[in-house]
């Protein structure tokens, strides 16, 4: 039927929306240990401190800043 479409789609793949917030996950945790992991140059360059960085690498994998 026309109207189950979306739904028949859905039960295909009931945890889609799980496995891609877990990649953003291990994501964020990578970008975070190689932030910790730059020297101080490489942070001025890109306009971080050492403060910045530290304040960001305490932070949960689970709280995503641009999680909407």
């Amino acid at each position: 039927m026309k109207g189950q479409k979306g739904y028949v789609l859905m039960v295909k793949q009931p945890f889609r929306g799980l496995f891609q917030r877990m990649a953003r996950w291990q994501t964020l945790r990578r970008e975070r240990v190689e932030l910790a992991g730059m020297s101080d140059d490489a942070l001025k360059d890109i306009g971080l401190s050492r403060a910045d960085v530290e304040l960001e690498s305490h932070r949960h994998f689970w709280e995503d800043p641009l999680r909407k």
